[in-house]
């Protein structure tokens, strides 16, 4: 991002409803990766850049290095501008209260409007964190006492969106939404259509990861434990790929130039020619998807 931090605005970004939380999110989210590392003044010049852009969105983990810390100095006096989502890796109702408070203090605020079961992937995750004594008994109370208004998860298996669906309601679901995934498989479109008849909000992340990392291979954007595009053409079409599709917003891959040229790409709301869409899946077919599809 650089010294794009202090230019003129962009165009403001459109934003979408996010399921049934009565909440509309601009379509490009701030990842809290994208300011973990960084100086507090640049995370203050990212998250600045963010807001005047029209992000509205913005997503965090404790797993996130010093993001936390470093988003809720950003936020000072700006809370109210952003929906602000965070998770927990915890499954049992004692490991997610205290997650969920720590947090809450590291970000500097009084509630999160959304909070989310991070990374379920197991059934065994699933069984403790829904099950008697789970993380999702210390969600439901927190938000009884207004520490959060609404209860996601994110994750990265299909099958365990569904059992988890099965279970009890939730009104986010995060996982990967990709055209290189695509290129290869239906990973994620059987969800995707049953999350959209229960309008449950779709958030999608590795938009732009374009393979995994090679052996011994240079990696420019180490914040990314897979290789991302980082051409600002390609960028575009695989961002305007993703928001062709029934999403509420994306977040991009965790660097603040990554970030930048996504969410310059997003206030292009032309769909993708045939001839970019073309070219987007002869990019596809060249390169390896990040899971099994």
């Amino acid at each position: 991002m650089g010294g794009g931090t202090s230019a003129a605005p962009l165009s403001q970004l459109p934003t979408r409803p996010l399921g049934r939380t009565g909440h509309r999110s601009s379509v490009v989210a701030l990842g809290g990766i994208v300011v973990a590392g960084e100086s507090q003044e640049y995370a203050n010049r990212i998250v600045d850049h963010a807001l005047r852009n029209g992000v509205n969105h913005v997503d965090v983990a404790p797993t996130y290095g010093d993001a936390e810390i470093k988003l809720g100095e950003a936020l000072k006096g700006r809370r109210h501008q952003v929906f602000l989502a965070c998770k927990t890796v915890q499954r049992t109702r004692e490991g997610a209260e205290k997650e969920l408070h720590a947090s809450l203090e590291r970000l500097q605020t009084d509630h999160f409007d959304l909070y989310q079961f991070h990374g379920l992937d197991t059934p065994e995750d699933l069984e403790v964190a829904f099950g008697s004594g789970g993380a999702l008994e210390a969600m439901l109370a927190a938000r009884e006492r207004g520490l959060i208004r609404h209860i996601g998860m994110t994750g990265h298996n299909p099958d365990i969106f569904f059992a988890a669906l099965k279970r009890f309601p939730l009104e986010t679901c995060m996982f990967p939404i990709n055209f290189v995934l695509a290129q290869h498989g239906d990973y994620g479109k059987r969800l995707m259509d049953e999350l959209v008849r229960r309008e449950i909000g779709i958030i999608a992340i590795k938009p732009i990861a374009a393979r995994p990392w090679q052996e011994g291979e240079f990696r420019r954007w180490p914040k990314c434990w897979y290789k991302p595009l980082d051409d600002a053409r390609q960028i575009s079409l695989a961002v305007r790929w993703t928001l062709e599709l029934p999403v509420t917003t994306i977040i991009p891959s965790g660097h603040p130039q990554l970030f930048d040229k996504a969410l310059r790409a997003a206030r292009r709301a032309a769909p993708l020619t045939p001839e970019e869409r073309a070219e987007l899946k002869s990019l596809a077919s060249a390169l390896t998807p990040l899971f099994g599809v």
